[in-house]
């Protein structure tokens, strides 16, 4: 028997439930924030994700799905959302729209990653953009939206780290710093003794345990940022409290893109940590430009679904089910079967969802399977009932039944 491949997953219907939940907190909280939606291709070029995520980086070097198409060109699974939206920025000109423009996404990523709760080398990641402008209040509208989607959502003990990591004009002072601190130890692992030499920003984001305590004594970025990257992180904690929303400095927070400047952030459960991340972001004032655009501000945020939906399950949290049929229109007979079709279509046709029984089932398999099928009502036509221009009308729940004509069912049932 063929199996989903290793790292995906199928969204049952049982499922379904949790994942129309969070959309339908989604189109709230970017109809309240001014977002308009945008989907772009699901591959594009190859080069994008190397100049835009970072040569380096794991994943450009280790997660990316890339294949040669049958012209020859390389081209790569989207692995993340905020290159393609940039992207799509510069060519179709958004840049000549009133600044910010705000989009967001919904859609499926890909990374070849080691499968573990919540992480899928096939997942859905909501993102959103605020493109063409540097002001420390848009960074807190951006933290601020995400904080009340999860509140929305009701999850609870959510922990927001902050940290700043200069900008291109101070931060390679900052590197210099970590390569002078971290050329005193011998015992890096293998990726951070490749980091040190081609990406040490990285290195403070290392998950093993004996880079650890290297991490944590490492030098600060906040400590080397310029005037003007101080002034736009000290604004922006302002703003955040303005907001009350909580939150903790981090200096080992980096996030593992390399266009991120100046702020970045995440969302993680209090007693979780950054292993459990639910979301984050930050802002990457020089993507445009390095992507062939003019000089251009912007900042965002994505979160992965699967990730929420664990969360909402961690915290007990329930959520509505999806409406099913209300009605389903049972027969006896062949004649009845006609009437129970066209009945069944009629329903619908009035806004009524409804099933017809199908089959050669007898009456009391299909109430039972009605019961099954938590139905709340079913309509019971035979060969009388056809005879007449009459249906019983029976209440599952109560077992209760009333006869009634035909043409007064939607009016009864509505």
């Amino acid at each position: 028997m063929f199996q989903a491949a290793r790292g995906t997953a199928d969204i049952l219907p049982s499922e379904q439930p949790y994942w129309r939940y969070v959309e339908k907190a989604i189109t709230e909280i970017t109809g309240l924030y001014g977002y308009q939606r945008i989907d772009t291709p699901v591959f594009e070029d190859t080069g994008l994700f190397g100049r835009s995520v970072g040569e380096y980086t794991d994943i450009v070097q280790k997660e990316m799905y890339t294949f040669e198409d049958l012209g020859g060109k390389s081209m790569t699974l989207r692995p993340e959302g905020t290159a393609p939206v940039c992207r799509a920025y510069l060519e179709h000109g958004m840049q000549n729209l009133p600044q910010p423009v705000k989009l967001y996404y919904l859609a499926p990523l890909f990374r070849y990653e080691r499968p573990q709760a919540g992480r899928y080398r096939q997942h859905y990641q909501f993102g959103y953009e605020a493109i063409g402008e540097a002001d420390p209040a848009l960074d807190a509208e951006v933290i601020d939206m995400a904080w009340q989607l999860y509140r929305s959502l009701g999850l609870a003990n959510l922990s927001l780290q902050l940290n700043s990591i200069g900008c291109k004009a101070c931060r390679p002072a900052y590197l210099a710093a970590l390569k002078d601190y971290y050329a005193g130890y011998d015992n890096l692992c293998k990726d951070c003794k490749a980091r040190l030499e081609k990406n040490p920003l990285r290195l403070l984001d290392c998950k093993q345990a004996s880079c650890q305590g290297m991490a944590e004594s490492a030098p600060r970025g906040t400590e080397h940022l310029c005037k003007a990257c101080t002034a736009h992180f000290s604004q922006l904690k302002e703003y955040l409290e303005l907001l009350q929303i909580p939150f903790s400095l981090n200096h080992r927070l980096v996030r593992g893109l390399d266009y991120y400047t100046r702020t970045v952030f995440e969302i993680q459960p209090e007693e979780e940590g950054g292993q459990s991340t639910i979301g984050g972001g930050g802002r990457y004032d020089d993507l445009i430009e390095e992507l062939g655009g003019k000089p251009t501000p912007g900042i965002g945020f994505a979160t992965g679904i699967e990730r929420i939906i664990l969360n909402l399950k961690k915290q007990g949290l329930t959520v509505p089910e999806t409406p099913g049929p209300r009605v389903v229109v049972a027969f006896m007979g062949e004649k009845a079967r006609e009437e129970a079709i066209k009945l069944a279509a009629r329903l619908r046709r009035t806004g009524i969802s409804a099933i017809a029984a199908a089959g050669e089932k007898s009456l009391k398999a299909q109430l039972r399977q009605a019961n099954a099928l938590n139905v709340p009502y079913a309509v019971i036509i035979g060969e009388d009932e056809v005879k007449a221009g009459t249906v019983t009308l029976r209440d599952m729940a109560g077992a209760r039944q009333e006869t009634l004509a035909s043409a007064d069912l939607e009016e009864r049932l509505k």
